[in-house]
């Protein structure tokens, strides 16, 4: 299975920053990543913690729909239990339209907890009703009949959509992390899975018995999951060297892990790092991390080994972050589509193999050069000009193909 490749802005941003300019850039890189040739990207929906810009993502991604051409664009994810299904459906089906067709519907139940208490929703229901929000909405884009439906937190009476989608049917995800929460609702419904978790030493650990939990939800309720619609959140920055990465990282990447993780989110367990090279290593260096800062050969090797870990995914999604500085930021995407994307997929080998077949079998080509000689000889004048000729020792009057080794 070769991985699709996308992007999955939260976004991070480091407060401070004027917001209208950080929407206008993250902008700017779904424009960047669907000329590289990104096949997806998402954005996310939060309302707090001032690090994030997006509060829906709906909104964003139809700006970025008039701004691109290929790419897809996915809700990373609307939380469900934030708002009325009834609603959700038909801003999704709005989305597909307005992206000719590219949009992916993802779904959570709500990260931050600052959002949830804001809006006054017990945690303990976000879950419940994130998987009774996706059958609802599932019924609407699939063009049911109308129907009615009620619960504690919302009714719909004779509801049916107006416009459906474009996508028959609608590509749909749910965001995992450590709970098998997101994975039984993936097999559940039959949709794909948005594995954030995978960023955590926890998540890595339990990638593999995650998907397990997508396969036995699946067959108890008469679905199926396919490892095509399973994405897989890394987190990279890359330059031409791992010095520069490093160097590069001095910008942001303590202060991402220091202010946002553990000051504002108080993620179990994280704790202070003293410094970048200190943030580096508990990050980066740790074996089976899915986080590389360093150069795009460290970034393949990483991606295939969290592919033999898991059994095969079919996206890699790169967590974008502000852990260099926006030009900084921008080479390393480029790099991963430059080097880690055809490496992944294969393209490069053909030409690798091309070359060795030249080099390894020089004898086979011998005979054009002989050709050309025997023309030349034909002619006097030609030869005179070419003995006239100064050229350096060993070299040929056939360049391509030619080893000085042969004179």
């Amino acid at each position: 299975m070769t991985p699709r490749f996308g992007a999955f802005l939260a976004p991070h941003h480091l407060p401070g920053e004027s917001p209208t300019l950080q929407l206008q850039r993250d902008l700017d890189l779904a424009v960047q990543l669907d000329r590289l040739g990104f096949d997806e990207f998402w954005c996310g929906e939060h309302h707090s913690t001032g690090w994030e810009t997006i509060a829906s993502p709906e909104m964003f991604l139809a700006g970025a729909a008039m701004r691109t051409h290929r790419i897809k664009l996915g809700t990373g994810v609307v939380s469900l239990p934030y708002h009325h299904p009834f609603n959700v459906a038909q801003r999704i089906v709005q989305l597909d339209h307005m992206s000719n067709g590219r949009a992916i519907f993802g779904t959570g139940p709500g990260a931050l907890p600052s959002d949830a208490h804001t809006l006054g929703i017990d945690p303990m229901v976000q879950r419940d009703r994130q998987d009774e929000a996706i059958g609802v909405i599932k019924r609407l884009l699939d063009g049911e009949p109308r129907f009615s439906y009620e619960c504690d937190w919302f009714e719909l009476h004779d509801a049916a959509l107006q416009i459906l989608p474009i996508q028959k049917p609608m590509p749909m995800t749910t965001a995992s992390s450590v709970s098998p929460s997101g994975m039984t609702l993936a097999g559940k419904y039959g949709i794909g899975v948005l594995s954030i978790g995978s960023m955590s030493t926890e998540g890595i650990q339990s990638l593999p018995l995650q998907w397990s939990f997508a396969e036995e939800s699946a067959s108890k309720h008469g679905q199926t999951v396919d490892r095509a619609d399973w994405r897989v959140l890394f987190n990279w920055h890359l330059a031409e060297t791992r010095e520069q990465a490093e160097r590069d990282v001095e910008w942001g990447l303590l202060r991402w892990h220091n202010e946002y993780n553990v000051d504002t989110l108080q993620r179990p367990g994280a704790k202070h790092f003293a410094d970048t090279a200190d943030a580096i290593n508990g990050l980066a260096r740790v074996d089976g991390s899915a986080a590389v800062i360093g150069t795009p050969d460290e970034l393949v090797a990483r991606i295939r080994e969290m592919h033999d870990v898991c059994g095969g995914f079919g996206a890699v999604i790169g967590f974008v972050n502000d852990w260099g500085n926006p030009e900084a930021t921008a080479k390393s995407w480029d790099l991963v589509a430059r080097y880690v994307m055809p490496e992944i997929s294969g393209m490069i080998e053909p030409m690798r193999a091309s070359n060795r077949h030249v080099i390894e079998h020089r004898d086979s080509f011998a005979q054009a050069g002989r050709a050309v000689m025997a023309k030349i000889a034909e002619n006097d004048r030609a030869m005179a000009a070419l003995a006239k000729t100064p050229k350096p020792k060993a070299q040929s009057p056939i360049a391509a193909h030619h080893s000085p080794l042969e004179d």
